[in-house]
């Protein structure tokens, strides 16, 4: 049986129409061997039940799935990259291969391709991943899902027996196509596109499509228009998925306009980075030389990719709602920002009662203390409940320091989880620095030894255990 009895097929980004697509083929790769396959992620909808050669063929050779898309779809978008406005951007080597709903939530869910071969928006790039870049992703997201981020998930690796010539890593290089599984490909881009085209009758279809699909119980406010009520739960969103990724340490890397889903969801993990130590201007991306999506400075550029957004939607309703939907998005930011603190170091407030200010200590001690920032919320998981575990640990230096006391004052404020999961019998966290990461791949790289990683893998899953994540 090809398909689980929990698979709900759909095609409804095609109820758009053309103008947001284009139809395309896949690349025929040479071969097709299955490196990672998502089991966890697949029986959400329903994909758990393929056998490993009904895998390869839809994620290698993009047979279509069942009653889904008869055919990819190259998505038309624009963006700004590094804040300069870019009309040529589209899936250049990705598509939108398939739809489904989740078997649980019921949300429409997009399978997208990274990849996948060249398309009309492939701008002179041969349209592939290295397997490296593929391993990197995966990493990424089973990391952020574990710590709690909304972001999409690696759902399988293939690699196609190419070999691809690259600068920024030793070539030829081993290449792969991946498969994600995300809560929509729509981008600020996509809007962007429509507003400088000037796509008036599209842009409505848009937004009635997106409010329906992904915001489905959205009520504007009494005179407010839909699309500044729209604007304002794209905001929200926006704000918490950041506030998540700076809870858990995380630099993206490029947070163009074309990399924000219109969901709040994060994805597409190119140059990545998770902090060693808190630091402000850690940057990811070597290219990044004025730091403009450094550590932190993410908000801001959030910020301005949501401003953006409302340009676009600006004729659809009053210049005044949208400026009051995009003030909002730093208060939300920074409330979610104590409540993603809270949950990570699994602390406990009355859900009813204000918000505290818990991040701000915090981070002053870090920056000052340069106790590693994942471990940091390792020793501490639990507040009080971890103090002789963390004064017995390898870091108990840094917790003996004078500036700690106004951090242990917080924690004996609240009540803590009991840190009785057996991830806590480690000395250190899972952690995903760069160092790490390149160590994981150098066996892969030299000898085809995927051991490592996969441990890896399983220490990853202890996190989630810890974090409650499924």
């Amino acid at each position: 049986m090809p398909v689980s009895p929990t698979y709900r097929p759909s095609r409804a980004h095609m109820d758009l129409g053309s103008v947001f697509y284009d139809p395309v083929a896949p690349a025929d790769f040479p071969q097709t061997l299955l490196r990672y396959r998502n089991d966890r992620a697949a029986a959400t909808v329903g994909l758990d039940t393929l056998t490993d050669e009904e895998w390869r063929a839809h994620f290698g050779r993009f047979i279509p799935l069942p009653d889904s898309l008869p055919q990819p779809l190259a998505l038309r978008y624009h963006g700004h990259q590094f804040r300069v406005y870019n009309p040529d951007l589209g899936d250049g080597r990705g598509f939108l291969f398939a739809q489904m709903h989740d078997a649980v939530t019921g949300r429409l869910m997009d399978l997208g391709t990274k990849g996948s071969g060249t398309t009309p928006w492939s701008r002179g790039g041969d349209g592939r991943l290295t397997l490296k870049g593929g391993v990197r992703e995966i990493l990424a997201t089973e990391m952020l899902e574990a710590l709690g981020v909304n972001t999409s998930r690696t759902l399988s690796v293939i690699e196609t027996g190419e070999r691809l010539a690259r600068n920024d890593e030793p070539s030829p290089t081993r290449a792969c196509v991946l498969v994600r599984l995300g809560h929509s490909h729509i981008r600020i881009g996509t809007f962007q596109r429509l507003a400088v085209l000037d796509e008036r009758a599209a842009m409505d279809r848009l937004v009635a499509y997106v409010r329906d699909t992904y915001y489905p119980d959205l009520a504007p406010a009494p005179g407010q228009s839909e699309a500044a009520a729209l604007f304002g739960a794209v905001c929200e969103r926006v704000a918490t998925t950041g506030a998540q990724l700076m809870a858990a340490g995380f630099v993206h890397g490029v947070l163009n306009t074309d990399n924000i889903a219109i969901t709040g969801e994060s994805f597409d993990y190119g140059p990545w980075r998770f902090l060693p130590t808190y630091d402000q201007s850690f940057t990811a991306a070597y290219f990044d030389h004025a730091g403009l999506y450094a550590y932190g400075r993410q908000p801001q550029a959030l910020g301005w990719n949501l401003a953006r957004l409302a340009e676009c939607l600006l004729p659809l309703g009053t210049l005044q709602e949208f400026q009051v939907a995009l003030e909002s998005f730093a208060t939300t930011y920074q409330k979610q920002l104590n409540i993603q603190y809270l949950r990570r170091l699994g602390l406990q407030h009355q859900p009813d009662a204000d918000v505290p200010e818990i991040a701000t200590p915090i981070t002053e001690f870090l920056s000052r203390a340069r106790v590693g920032f994942e471990n940091f919320f390792f020793d501490w998981y639990g507040g009080a409940n971890s103090t002789q575990r963390a004064m017995n640990g390898p870091r108990a230096s840094f917790y003996d320091r004078a500036d700690f006391a106004p951090v242990r004052a917080l924690f004996d404020a609240f009540a803590g989880r009991q840190p009785t999961q057996a991830y806590f019998e480690r000395h250190d966290p899972v952690t995903m620095l760069i160092d790490q990461v390149e160590a994981l791949w150098s066996p892969i790289a030299e000898s085809d030894d995927w051991g490592p990683f996969h441990a890896t893998l399983g220490n990853i899953a202890g996190l989630r255990a810890v974090y409650g994540v499924p």
